[in-house]
């Protein structure tokens, strides 16, 4: 059995599950269709579209990919599905011990902590879209995920081209953001033996280019009121086990302008012996990155309502 963190009270007759929240980019058409079929989640999620004023259970079902890329979209979207596939779990009782969400993904991941309630989540994961969407119309910016190189080698590259680091998630790869320029001319001019792929986002997020949405989501964020997580919340920024509900709302904010470690975040998921990790709805992407730093460990990757069976499997301990 589990004991980490705030959760070290709560023992149950699961092992020490692990629950990712995916990120901006996992999203993909008809993402909420099947779990709409649950017991009041159209309720549900109605109440988050009046709450942010976007349909999302036509955006969820029957929007097209290019729609569900505007980043005001995706965001409460994410939010959303993360949140109805992650209560199927703990309304059955399968309560995660350790769990850290990719950038958005932190928002349903202190929801499922307990530290904000799910409405919250929602309505800040609009807010925040919508933040970073206006930031991004300011000026040019982009991304660029980069291949291979040497790292030091490539973040000195990057910044001599006005470029700073946005996110890592494994060895041998990191995302720069900043100017398009600066993108463009890293593409032309790649560091040795890295390679440069341009990323078809807004803007630069996770770089000062998002100040401007940091400074409305802390308007947005003073307005809650945090609880002590209930559960070991590995916080993006550096990977770090945070138990204060305060200062989780805060890295909130702090996220905006500073990079994704999620390598960090596993390297510390690692550190505290999971026996199975479930990456939430719309899961693969993060299934993947674990795969690789958690080597051996069972997981699985929620797509739709039929993946919760292989879940239960997964964590279930025999009687």
């Amino acid at each position: 059995m589990s004991t980490f963190g705030s959760c070290g009270q709560r023992r149950h007759r699961y092992g020490v599950p692990v629950f990712l929240c995916p990120g901006q980019g996992s999203q993909v058409p008809g993402m909420l269709t099947s779990w709409l079929t649950l017991p009041g989640a159209t309720d549900r999620v109605d109440r988050w579209s009046e709450s942010t004023g976007l349909d999302l259970i036509r955006l969820g079902t029957t929007a097209d990919a290019g729609e569900l890329r505007d980043t005001a979209v995706a965001q409460p979207l994410l939010t959303a599905a993360a949140l109805l596939s992650g209560r199927a779990l703990t309304d059955a009782g399968v309560v995660p011990d350790v769990i850290s969400g990719h950038s958005i993904g932190e928002l349903p991941a202190l929801a499922l902590a307990d530290v904000i309630d799910d409405d919250a989540a929602v309505a800040l994961a609009a807010g925040r879209g919508a933040a970073m969407a206006r930031a991004a119309a300011l000026t040019p910016t982009g991304m660029a995920a980069v291949l291979g190189g040497d790292r030091d080698e490539v973040l000195a590259a990057g910044a001599g081209h006005g470029l700073s680091l946005a996110t890592a998630n494994v060895a041998g790869q990191v995302v720069l953001g900043g100017p398009v320029t600066g993108i463009q001319a890293l593409a032309a001019d790649p560091p040795a033996g890295a390679r440069v792929r341009l990323l078809d986002v807004a803007g630069a997020f996770h770089t000062a280019a998002m100040a401007s949405a940091a400074d409305d989501l802390a308007g947005l964020v003073a307005g809650l009121t945090a609880r002590t997580p209930q559960a070991a919340v590995v916080a993006n920024a550096d990977g770090v086990v945070v138990d204060d509900g305060d200062a989780l709302l805060g890295r909130l904010v702090g996220q905006l302008t500073g990079p994704v470690r999620f390598d960090l975040c596993l390297q510390t998921i690692a550190g505290l012996a999971p026996t199975a990790v479930i990456e939430l709805a719309p899961g693969g992407t993060l299934a993947g990155l674990a795969k690789r730093a958690l080597a051996g460990i069972p997981l699985v990757a929620l797509k739709t309502v039929d993946d919760l069976d292989a879940a239960h499997q997964l964590v279930a301990v025999p009687a």
